[in-house]
Formats: structure tokens, C-alpha cells, sequence
């Protein structure tokens, strides 16, 4: 397929999935709710900075399973699978090879801090999912990383366009101690929900959750309702 045709295919497929799951997202609390999405000063709009609870920080401290993996580029592979029509597995170089964005957004972690105007560069999960084409009974995706790590997501929250795999902070390549080569970000969810070293990325037609859902954590995770703990 030749590359121009190949990007048409993919907005081609983003806009049927934008318009699939319009409503859903629009009905998401951080759309919904009368307070701010958290994502950037674009959605603050003079309202408290940070959610309940949380204190701004200029550092960005480092949380994890007590490993960081070392993935060379050229053993890196984002495999996504499940409850798709077109399951792909991606070399570096495939994954850039996909539409890039650049996007400015805020940070929570669960333990109590946020870090603000965060700048990114990477691929929009739903330009992943308009690559493989969700089945229609596809819900919920269930995130691994190359430490063994695994969080879950609605459909509805992961196609969110500020939803990204990123590869790039502050136009460096992102650092290991952060996820790099590639983790991905959920500014309008507490960070637990964007898995560093990403590996793959299976859709799934019912919940299943994650690493620390399964330890007490909130399945869902809305900052701006304290949504910490189950």
C-alpha cells in the first residue's frame, strides 16, 4: 500500500470511530462534569489548578515496579491485538512511520502530585485503533508493558484525542526512567492508567482489569472526582 493511501485509511477509520463513540465520550465526567477536564490551561478556565488533594510539582518524580526496562529500538515491538479486524505488530519504525501529534497536557499521579503544561510528542491512540479496526463488540483495552505492568481503559476514555503514546517530552526522547522508549498518557485519568515500556495493546469485548485495579485502585480514575481507591 502506498503511504499517502495508507494515512487516508487511517483518517478514513478515525473519523467512523470518532463518530462510533461521540456520545460515549461526550457523556465521560471529565466532558461532562461542570468542572475542568484537567488538560492544559485550555480547560482550566480560572478554576483550581489541580484536583482535590493534589500539590503542583516542577520535578517528575519516578514511580514503578521497582524495574526499569532496557528496550533497544530495534528489539522495541507494540504488538495490538484482540477484538480487532487488522492486528498488527509494529517496529520502531512503523510507529513513526503512523501520524505524529503534539499536544500540551497536565500530569496526576494518584500519590498526590500533578505536574502542569507537560509538552509531548507521539501517536494518538485512536489513530492505533483506526490501524487495526475494533470489532463492535470491542469495549475496553488492557495495556502491557515491557515490566510486566498491565492497566485497563475504557474505549471511551482511550479514544480520547488527548489519549497518546508518546515517545518525545520537551522535544527529547523520552527517558527511560519515565517509560521510554514509549509509555502512554492519560491526562483526564490519574497516570496509573498510562502504562510505561509499552509492549501491547489487546482490545477486549469486557472489563479486565490492571496491576493495581486488581490491588484496591479505582477502575476509572477521574481526577477531579478524588476517584483514587474502589
Amino acid at each position: 500500500m502506498e503511504e499517502p493511501d495508507k494515512l487516508a485509511r487511517i483518517v478514513d477509520a478515525r473519523m467512523k470511530l470518532k463518530a462510533r463513540f461521540e456520545e460515549k465520550i461526550r457523556n465521560t465526567p471529565s466532558v461532562a462534569d461542570t468542572q475542568p477536564q484537567g488538560t492544559g490551561n485550555l480547560n482550566r478556565h480560572g478554576m483550581p489548578e489541580v484536583p482535590v488533594g493534589q500539590t503542583i510539582t516542577q520535578k517528575w518524580p519516578v514511580l514503578d515496579l521497582g524495574y526499569q526496562p532496557d528496550v533497544d529500538l530495534t528489539r522495541w515491538r507494540l504488538i495490538i491485538d484482540g477484538a480487532v479486524e487488522n492486528p498488527v505488530r509494529l517496529t520502531w519504525d512503523d510507529f513513526l512511520a503512523l501520524p505524529q501529534t503534539d499536544d500540551t497536557s497536565d500530569f496526576h499521579c494518584v500519590t498526590t502530585w500533578s505536574k502542569l503544561n507537560m509538552h509531548w510528542k507521539g501517536v494518538r491512540l485512536m489513530d492505533l485503533a483506526a490501524l487495526v479496526h475494533p470489532r463492535d463488540k470491542a469495549t475496553h483495552i488492557l495495556c502491557y508493558g515491557y515490566d510486566t505492568y498491565t492497566t485497563n481503559l475504557s474505549l471511551e476514555e482511550a479514544l480520547k484525542p488527548d489519549v497518546l503514546l508518546v515517545h518525545t517530552f520537551e522535544d527529547k526522547p523520552l527517558a527511560q526512567e519515565h517509560g521510554g522508549p514509549v509509555r502512554m498518557i492519560t491526562p483526564q485519568l490519574y497516570a496509573w492508567k498510562g502504562a510505561k515500556w509499552i509492549k501491547r495493546i489487546q482490545f477486549l469485548t469486557a472489563d479486565q482489569p490492571g496491576f493495581w485495579e486488581e490491588r484496591g485502585y479505582s477502575n476509572t480514575a477521574y481526577p477531579w472526582r478524588n476517584d483514587r481507591y474502589s
